[in-house]
């Protein structure tokens, strides 16, 4: 019984204990250049949790997190490395935005472009997809390769389809039918969050209560299983694309849609850069799963807010607190990183195998 209860808490204990290895760690650095680490991780914790401002700044900052964790969080347990949540993501936002050229009424025409953003980011998802089942091709290459495309096709689309008449640097703005409500005042947080943590819940219960899901993660812990059992392999890629490419298109989805005060697109994509590769230190965080991937993305987010008090009330200089930030996001995903690498490589060898042997 005592094993049974360790084995479920063995994930949050080593989260536990690996969050206290990276706080030490960057106290220990501070220390040695001569800041105050006491003071420094007061104002983080003052920042997050002493204003409703900066509370709600840091849910805001979760939100997009929490989905784009999801999707590189979803890859691994379907056995891939989705590093393509950045481009699905510029195609989500491009997709919520070019819904509001049309006039719908309050309600339909909020759904209408969530439903736009998941589907360009699931069709964004396939051709890796295709290219993994019919030419073998690693799935690594072909999304990173994926989301510079998006990014130059996105910013064609910004400038010369979808711009503002009045404001050249932003796309038009999402309409007033089709723009989430607020949840505190004073600050950007809006019922995006509620969307994304219902998202992630219905992405557990997917993964972890149905067929599909069991399917999925059948193959992605051992392939050769799985295709004894008579699962369908490439079903199962498919499947695993395109729920990760559904959950990176709702997040830029809700960047438009729900991220005040623009409610709009920038030319330069500052709207949703990065966000998609920060997802996957939010995914390793949280062990790939769901439910802490939810937590993780709040606890990035609020490293991120806590960062300029750091610099302002504790005098910690900016990249002193970014090498803090990295070192605990680091022992925080060090576990599960370990579990990355050791099935990364070897892939990759056996594509780089596969490549020569065709030659």
């Amino acid at each position: 019984m005592m094993k049974q209860i360790y084995t479920r808490l063995k994930p949050i204990i080593t989260s536990v204990l690996a969050g206290l290895v990276g706080l030490a760690g960057g106290a220990i650095i501070m220390a040695l250049w001569g800041y105050p680490p006491i003071a420094a991780y007061q104002a983080v914790f003052s920042s997050v949790f002493g204003s409703l401002y900066g509370f709600g700044s840091t849910l805001a900052q979760a939100t997009p997190l929490i989905l784009t964790g999801l999707t590189f969080a979803i890859g691994v347990r379907g056995g891939l490395f989705n590093i393509g949540a950045e481009g699905q993501m510029f195609l989500g936002a491009i997709g919520a935005v070019a819904v509001s050229l049309i006039s719908l009424p309050v309600g339909l025409h909020l759904i209408v472009a969530l439903l736009a953003g998941m589907l360009a980011g699931a069709l964004w998802s396939m051709p890796a997809s295709i290219l993994k089942t019919t030419r073998g091709i690693h799935e690594v290459i072909s999304t990173i390769m994926l989301n510079w495309i998006a990014l130059y096709l996105g910013m064609y689309l910004v400038i010369d389809w979808l711009g503002d008449p009045g404001r050249a640097e932003k796309s038009i703005s999402a309409a007033p039918t089709a723009r989430l409500p607020g949840m505190l005042s004073g600050t950007s947080l809006t019922y995006a969050l509620v969307v994304s943590v219902i998202f992630a819940l219905i992405m557990f219960f997917l993964v972890w209560k149905t067929t599909l899901g069991f399917e999925l993660r059948v193959v992605g812990q051992n392939p050769g299983a799985a295709n004894y059992a008579g699962i369908n392999e490439n079903f199962s890629v498919h499947s695993t694309f395109i729920l990760g490419g559904m959950a990176a298109g709702l997040a830029g989805a809700l960047q438009i849609v729900g991220h005040p005060p623009t409610f709009a697109l920038y030319a330069d994509f500052s709207t949703v850069r990065n966000l998609g590769f920060d997802g996957i230190g939010v995914a390793l965080i949280g062990r790939n799963h769901p439910i802490g991937v939810i937590f993780a993305a709040i606890f990035f987010a609020g490293l991120n807010v806590g960062a300029r008090t750091m610099q302002i009330t504790a005098g910690v200089p900016l990249e002193m607190v970014r090498i803090i930030q990295g070192v605990i996001v680091i022992a925080l995903a060090a576990p599960e990183l370990l579990d990355f690498w050791s099935k990364l490589i070897p892939g990759i060898r056996n594509w780089i195998g596969e490549l020569k042997g065709s030659s």
